[in-house]
C-alpha cells in the first residue's frame, strides 16, 4: 500500500469517529444475543422482548422523572411487564388492554408533573413489545417477519451512520440532532430498499417491488423514531438515555428506530390481516 493509500485509509477511519470500535463491538454482541433468542423460538424471543421493553421503560422513566422517581417508574415498569407477558402467553388482546390502564395510572400518579410523558412512556415501551411478540407468533411467517424488521432497521442505522460520517453535508435537523445528515437519511432509505428487495430470496412468492418499498418506508419510520427520541432527550436535557451499552448510550438509544418500525409494522399488519400479521407484512393481502 502506498503512503497516499495508507493516509486515505486513515482519514476514512478518522471520519468514522473514535466511538466506532466500541459501537461495532457492542453491536456485534447484541446481534449475537438477538439472533440466539430469535431463532430459539417464539417464547424465548418473547422473553427477550419483555426484558428489552423493561429496560426501555426504566430509561424512559429516569429520563422524564429523574433518578429518584420511585413509584412513578414502577407503574410503567409493571404495566410493560404485564402486557408483554400476556402477549408471550398468546393473550395479545389482554396485553394491549393493559397499556391504557397503566397509562391512566401513570397519569394520575404524576398529578401534572410530566404526566403526558409518563403516560406516553407506557405505550412507547409496551406497544412495540406486544406487536413484536404478536408478529413472531405467526406460525408460518413469524420468524421471517422479525428477521426482516431487524435487518431493515439495522441496515438503516448502519447506512445512516456510515453515510453521515463519511459524506457529511447538510444536517437533517440541527435543532433536534446535531449529527444526523441528509446524506445519512438518504443512504438509510436506499440501503434499506435494496436489502428489502433482496429479502424476496427468503420469502416464497414475495414481491421485489413490495418488499423494497416496505423496507424504504420502515427505514423512514425508523429514522423518524430516532429523531423523536433525540427530541425527547433534548427536552429533558440529556445526551443519552442511559449508559449501559458502550458506544451506544442506553438501550433506548439503540432500539429507538426499531421501536418505531415495529409499532408501524404491527399497526399496518393488523389493518391488513389480524389473523396472519407476519404474512400481511411480507406479502400484503
Amino acid at each position: 500500500m502506498s503512503d497516499h493509500d495508507e493516509e486515505q485509509g486513515r482519514s476514512w477511519l478518522a471520519r468514522l469517529g473514535e466511538d466506532f470500535a466500541p459501537r461495532l463491538a457492542s453491536g456485534l454482541a447484541m446481534a449475537g444475543i438477538v439472533a440466539l433468542f430469535t431463532f430459539s423460538g417464539p417464547l424465548p424471543f418473547a422473553l427477550l422482548v419483555v426484558v428489552v421493553a423493561l429496560l426501555v421503560s426504566w430509561e424512559w422513566g429516569r429520563l422524564v422523572h429523574g433518578p429518584d422517581a420511585g413509584l412513578l417508574v414502577a407503574v410503567p415498569l409493571g404495566t410493560t411487564a404485564v402486557s408483554g407477558l400476556l402477549a408471550a402467553f398468546d393473550l395479545v388482546g389482554l396485553g394491549l388492554l393493559a397499556l391504557p390502564i397503566g397509562a391512566i395510572l401513570a397519569t394520575l400518579l404524576n398529578l401534572g408533573r410530566n404526566s403526558f410523558f409518563s403516560a406516553a412512556g407506557v405505550f412507547y415501551a409496551g406497544f412495540p413489545a406486544v406487536a413484536a411478540i404478536w408478529l413472531r407468533y405467526d406460525e408460518v411467517f413469524g420468524l421471517q417477519a422479525v428477521i426482516f424488521l431487524i435487518l431493515i432497521v439495522v441496515t438503516a442505522d448502519t447506512a445512516a451512520f456510515a453515510c453521515g460520517r463519511l459524506m457529511g453535508g447538510p444536517l437533517l435537523s440541527p435543532s433536534i440532532s446535531p449529527k444526523k445528515t441528509w446524506a445519512g437519511f438518504v443512504g438509510a432509505l436506499v440501503a434499506s430498499a435494496i436489502v428489502g428487495g433482496f429479502f424476496t430470496l427468503a420469502v416464497q412468492n414475495g414481491s421485489v417491488t413490495r418488499l423494497a418499498a416496505t423496507g424504504a418506508v420502515l427505514a423512514l419510520v425508523a429514522q423518524a423514531g430516532d429523531l423523536a427520541e433525540s427530541a425527547l432527550k433534548r427536552r429533558f436535557g440529556a445526551k443519552d438515555a442511559g449508559s449501559i451499552l458502550p458506544g451506544h448510550g442506553g438501550v433506548m438509544d439503540r432500539v429507538d428506530g426499531l421501536i418505531a418500525a415495529i409499532a408501524a409494522a404491527g399497526l399496518a399488519a393488523a389493518a391488513i390481516d389480524m389473523y396472519s400479521p407476519a404474512r400481511a407484512l411480507l406479502l400484503g393481502s
